[in-house]
């Protein structure tokens, strides 16, 4: 059966994971991510977009190792060898991890329970990450496995907590609970209650936005440590007086300007 479910409420999408027993990842879940991202982003009426576990206690537990262990014999048998003077090619789970990081929607990761390896490599691709509070564990143990994070978590975790406490967590193989997750900035924020309903009140504020200012705010952020100081610079001029002479904006400014509302008001 499907391992991934689309359901929309207004113009928010709410996808699900399903793999049971255990929620782990596998090839028809990469197989079905591409075609869920196809739709999403193919749908103009979709403005927002929540990920979120549909087992309960489990976001996506991590890629099964099975597939990786096989993986690892096709490849000794094979007399494979790799040098980083020749990058692997970015396989389809990494480029569809890419699109949810550059694409113009925002994307909330509604951590409902355990999320480790390339779930959790998943999370760290979204704009914003709500979890649940509980007794579950998020983070990148690989490496009590003799491997590495391979789907970005390297990269991504220490752009967003900094390389020090990434480095402590990956070589020791930890994770972290919700609430330590939460006091190291990992997450958005750690909530009590069902997360999925706290994300859907972002994502329904985000549906209020301007779409052009949404896209172009994640652009500017997601390049920030790209590119040199001055090209960002230049992008963020570029894009503000793109923006500022849009019927959108000129709208909302002039109801600020005629008392009608404030620059807080949301």
């Amino acid at each position: 059966m499907p391992q991934i479910s689309i359901e929309k409420d207004a113009a928010v999408a709410i996808v699900r994971f399903t793999n049971p027993p255990d929620g782990y990842m596998d090839m028809d879940t990469v197989a079905e991510l591409t075609t869920m991202l196809d739709t999403v982003e193919g749908d103009d009426d979709v403005r927002a977009v929540i990920l979120t576990g549909g087992l309960p206690d489990v976001f996506i537990r991590h890629f099964t190792i099975v597939a990786l262990e096989a993986r690892g014999r096709t490849f000794r048998e094979a007399g494979a060898t790799f040098d980083l003077s020749h990058p692997v090619p970015e396989p389809s789970l990494h480029t569809d991890y890419r699109r949810i990081e550059d694409s113009r929607k925002p994307y909330i990761a509604a951590i409902n329970g355990t999320a480790m390896g390339g779930g959790f490599e998943m999370a760290l691709r979204c704009d914003f990450r709500i979890v649940q509070d509980g007794p579950y564990h998020l983070g990148l143990p690989e490496i009590n496995l003799g491997i590495l994070p391979g789907a970005g978590g390297t990269q991504r975790l220490s752009r967003i907590i900094g390389q020090a406490k990434t480095l402590e967590l990956t070589l020791l193989g930890k994770t972290l609970s919700p609430r330590e997750a939460a006091a190291h900035g990992l997450v958005t924020e750690c909530c009590d209650g069902p997360v999925l309903d706290r994300a859907l009140e972002i994502a329904h504020e985000l549906t209020t936005k301007s779409p052009h200012a949404l896209a172009y705010i994640k652009r500017l952020v997601r390049q920030s440590e790209l590119v040199a100081p001055t090209d960002g610079l230049a992008a963020e001029r570029t894009l503000f007086a793109d923006l500022v002479r849009r019927d959108e904006a000129i709208e909302l400014m002039t109801e600020m300007n005629e008392g009608k509302r404030g620059i807080r008001d949301r």
